[in-house]
Formats: C-alpha cells, sequence, structure tokens
C-alpha cells in the first residue's frame, strides 16, 4: 500500500508559477508510473502529465505542453509538477496517481491506469 500526499498548491496570478510536490510514503517508488491528474469546478477529472517509472519519457496533454514540467526524484520518493506561465483555465485540484507497473509497462494517460491516489492540492490562478 502507498500514500501519496500532494503538496505546492496555492493561489497564484496569471503568468506566475507553482511547483507541485507528490511524496509516497513507501513501496517501490522506482517503479511506480506517475502522473498527475485535475478537475476543476463542475468537470470531469482529467489528465495532466505522466512520467514513465524509469523516468525515460513524459507526456502531457496538449493545454498545458510547453508550460508544465513531471519529474521525479526516486531518493525523496517524490514526483514533481513544475508549472510555469499559469492560465485561469488552470485552475483545479491537483492529484497524484501512481501505480506499480512491471518493467516493460508503458505509460497511461487514463485514469484506470492508475492505482493510488493522492487527496488533491488546490491550485487558483486569478487575473
Amino acid at each position: 500500500q502507498v500514500q501519496l500526499v500532494e503538496s505546492g498548491g496555492g493561489l497564484v496570478q496569471a503568468g506566475g508559477s507553482l511547483n507541485l510536490s507528490c511524496a509516497a510514503s513507501s513501496g517501490t517508488f522506482s517503479r511506480y508510473r506517475m502522473a498527475w491528474f485535475r478537475q476543476a469546478p463542475g468537470m470531469e477529472r482529467e489528465f495532466v502529465a505522466a512520467i514513465h517509472w524509469n523516468g525515460d519519457s513524459t507526456y502531457y496533454t496538449d493545454s498545458v505542453k510547453g508550460r508544465f514540467t513531471i519529474s521525479r526524484d526516486n531518493a525523496k520518493n517524490t514526483v514533481y509538477l513544475q508549472m510555469n506561465r499559469l492560465k485561469f483555465d488552470d485552475t483545479a485540484v491537483y492529484y497524484c496517481a501512481a501505480k506499480l507497473v512491471p518493467v516493460y509497462a508503458i505509460l497511461s494517460v487514463t485514469e484506470a491506469g492508475y492505482d493510488y491516489w493522492g487527496q488533491g492540492t488546490q491550485v487558483t490562478v486569478s487575473s
């Protein structure tokens, strides 16, 4: 079992930056497929970014491509989401997701690809 705890959210003006962190309590973190999802008010949860278990590949939804960067530090059991040039439409609760996967697994951009979820951290972008 793994607990995921997100942090780093907050209120930021449009054009600003935030760095979200997701700390895992235990498990074979280096073998976890990791991702960030977000859910805006009145909207369904959507995929934001994913990183392969070995960190050799990443994938982003088009709306954040070039602005967000997902990374991981296995020594700290932590995955990050650096968010730059934030827009009002980025306002949402951001969730960290993880799944222990075999070495041959590919990354996933769907909720079904993940077993563990954090409680979320609020990101609010104002003008």
